[in-house]
């Protein structure tokens, strides 16, 4: 029943800036941690950022101090402000709990490119 859907994603290149959001449907109760995660081709899907239901939140190394996640008081509606974006960041991006106890969306493509 719970269903996320991503969007915001797009080709862009080095050094410029991407705002993904997540919509999530069928979750009555607030989610208490939600992240965002990120899965390049032939690598394993990673946590990228975390945040709680209180504004709490946790960044992979490689992009604090360059992203920042966010979410809505009322729902589980979360975001990732992605800025000076890299060729590393290129990935399909997902939105789920934490740990990811729901089933995956279909993920928004981020392509970081020259």
């Amino acid at each position: 029943q719970v269903q996320f859907v991503e969007s915001g994603g797009g080709l862009v290149h080095p050094g410029e800036s991407l705002r993904l959001s997540c919509a999530t449907s069928g979750m009555p109760y607030t989610i208490y941690v939600m992240g965002w995660y990120r899965q390049a081709p032939g690598k394993a899907r990673e946590s990228v950022a975390t945040i709680t239901s209180d504004g709490i939140a946790n960044y992979e190394e490689s992009v604090k101090g360059r992203f920042t996640i966010s979410r809505d008081g009322a729902d589980n509606t979360i975001y990732l402000q992605m800025n000076s974006l890299e060729s590393d960041d290129s990935a399909m991006y997902y939105c789920n709990a934490k740990p990811p106890g729901y089933t995956w969306g279909q993920g928004t493509q981020v392509t970081v490119s020259s």
